[in-house]
């Protein structure tokens, strides 16, 4: 067996099914082996594409999802996929081609050190060196890329390993042994993750957890903040049982949007620059504050010195790193989200709940006074109103992916969402033209879920030529497009913070959407009116094709309530600048 062979059957071992790639020279004989066998592999329009159609894969499925690209050019363009994977904690593995052994260091025709150019943006990446090292390898960066805190991890391949003769029989390890993962957690035994690895644990201090049970008993004014880790440890039941036991509010950040029913008394929507009123007042009102699986970035905390600043802070986290790193933490846990919730919902039912009647009305009141507005019927049509339409027909089949801007923040801000791995976002790295080609890749992992695009003509036209991956191979992604023909989060922040000098965010009347679409033999649909957003949305849901939906928006309206950068979350601009 060739080592090109004994890559695409360590993927086939790993029980991979999909893949997203595009081919070149360094790469050529890997591409050769799947020419007879292996994964289905998906050919995009470009390198980009395919590391964000790996990250919509792996958040849409919860398996690890599958880029691969050639040496050179082809790996340095998946660099933004798997740095936007890295702040996002998303699971994907990232296969490069590479010039021969011989060749690296000597400046060879495509040749880039990937190795060192990933190294900040992986948890970790390797470079065969032997044949014989390809089945374990494949095997750690599985199992490095799923486990703990999750994140990508890249393989780099040069030629003459993937045309090198194994000199031992073929085997694929049940597991790997990795010194990281070795230490021993006293009472806990080993248990197995869903990719079917063993690793130890991390439950959390039984102490720290009956310490922080009795802050949330004691408290007044508790409020969870759910973080994407919520998500990932699949633990959005624990946190519903944990937030209806006591009568907690829950408020979530952009990536864990869907880990509480958004339609729950107790939901409160997201919290931050761009989150909801109520979610903003309430959690600076708070006196203790259960955050789970969240990072504390600046776009959800603003100032930092008043953030939360009457409130005993409790932080649940995989990661040991992320506790105090910027926000001062009064009682820390290093555990797994699933697991530390689990006790505590153990330890608290042994416990007497302080009444929190006053809290609690006051949630209802802020939701009632604060709820956002839909209803926009006239012209020119209200991107609220299409918030409205899109809500009408999320179902629990149904995924959103968003562009990055102000398309993003208003469905961040509008949609209700019920259920996890059902809302799709670049968040730490913000990342325009992530939306359509992570919806490409939760249409392969869901077939049977309506997958749908939110986004804008900016950053549509980014990866917008993978249209072409949607027709070719009968994914039916739906792109709906809040038309306004500007750069809109910019064009919001310089009407707010530079005067309204709009400078170099007009994008122009071009192109033709209608006309784009059809040009990939995909359908297009214009609407320039209110009424007409609900049957454009309706044919495209129903036509079993790639379609996108223009619908041209107010070019003047901003997502607000929204924060000042570094301000205060309770003070927000609610009014639209105007020049």
């Amino acid at each position: 067996m060739k080592g090109a062979q004994a890559i695409v059957k360590s993927l086939e071992e790993e029980g991979v099914k999909n893949m997203f790639g595009i081919l070149g020279g360094s790469i050529l004989d890997v591409y050769d082996v799947l020419y007879d066998s292996g994964p289905r592999h998906i050919l995009m329009r470009h390198e980009q594409c395919a590391a964000h159609a790996a990250e919509g894969y792996a958040r849409a499925s919860g398996d690890v999802g599958v880029c691969i690209a050639t040496s050179g050019p082809g790996a340095t363009n998946l660099v933004t996929g798997i740095a936007d994977a890295f702040l996002d904690s998303v699971p994907i593995v990232a296969l490069t081609g590479q010039v021969p052994t011989f060749l690296i260091g000597n400046d060879a025709f495509q040749e880039a050190d990937i190795v060192g150019i990933t190294m900040p943006v992986t948890k970790h990446n390797f470079q065969l060196k032997d044949a014989d090292e390809i089945p374990l390898t494949i095997k750690k960066a599985f199992k490095i890329a799923s486990t703990r805190r999750q994140g990508p991890v890249l393989v780099d391949l040069p030629k003459d390993i993937q045309q090198q003769e194994l000199k031992k029989n073929f085997h694929y390890p049940d597991d790997s042994e990795l010194p990281e993962y070795k230490e021993k957690i006293k009472g806990y035994p080993e248990y197995r993750v869903s990719a079917g690895y063993k690793v130890r644990p991390i439950a959390g201090h039984e102490e720290q957890i009956k310490a922080a049970a009795k802050l949330l008993i004691n408290s007044e004014r508790p409020v969870i903040l759910a973080g994407g880790g919520v998500i990932a440890a699949n633990a959005s039941s624990e946190l519903i049982k944990l937030a209806e036991s006591l009568n907690i509010p829950v408020t979530t950040t952009l990536m864990a949007k869907g880990s509480f029913p958004e339609d729950h008394p107790l939901a409160m929507g997201m919290v931050g620059m761009h989150g909801r009123k109520v979610a903003n007042l309430m959690l600076s009102a708070s006196d203790v504050l259960l955050a789970v699986g969240c990072r504390f970035s600046d776009r959800v905390t603003g100032n930092v010195k008043t953030f939360a600043e009457d409130a005993k802070i409790i932080h649940v986290d995989i990661d040991p790193a992320e506790i105090g790193k910027n926000v001062e933490i009064d009682l820390p846990i290093v555990g797994d989200a699933k697991l530390v919730l689990q006790n505590l919902i153990k330890i608290l039912n042994t416990l007497k709940n302080r009444e929190k009647s006053e809290w609690n009305a006051k949630l209802k009141t802020f939701k009632k006074e604060f709820a956002p507005l839909y209803d926009y019927d006239t012209p020119p049509i209200k991107q609220q109103r299409v918030m409205k339409e899109i809500n009408k027909i999320i179902d629990d089949r149904t995924i959103i992916t968003t562009e990055v801007g102000q398309n993003q923040m208003w469905c961040a801000h509008y949609l209700k969402i019920k259920n996890p791995r059902q809302f799709i976002s670049s968040g730490g790295l913000g990342t325009m033209g992530f939306g359509f080609p992570a919806a490409i890749g939760a249409q392969v992992a869901k077939p049977e879920c309506k997958v749908i695009d939110v986004g804008s003509e900016g950053s549509f036209m980014m990866t917008g030529q993978d249209m072409a991956t949607c027709v070719i191979n009968d994914i039916p992604v739906n792109v709906v497009l809040l038309d306004n023909r500007w750069l809109g989060m910019v064009m919001q922040w310089q009407d707010i913070f530079y005067k309204c000098r709009r400078s170099n965010t007009y994008l122009g009347e071009t192109p033709d959407f209608v006309k784009y679409a059809e040009s990939f033999k995909a359908k297009g649909i214009e609407v320039t009116r209110p009424g007409e957003i609900a049957e454009a949305l309706h044919t495209a849901l129903n036509a079993d094709e790639p379609c996108i939906v223009d619908i041209r928006v107010d070019p003047d309206e901003h997502i607000l309530p929204m924060v000042t950068p570094g301000g205060r979350l309770d003070q927000m601009i609610e009014r639209r600048v105007t020049g």
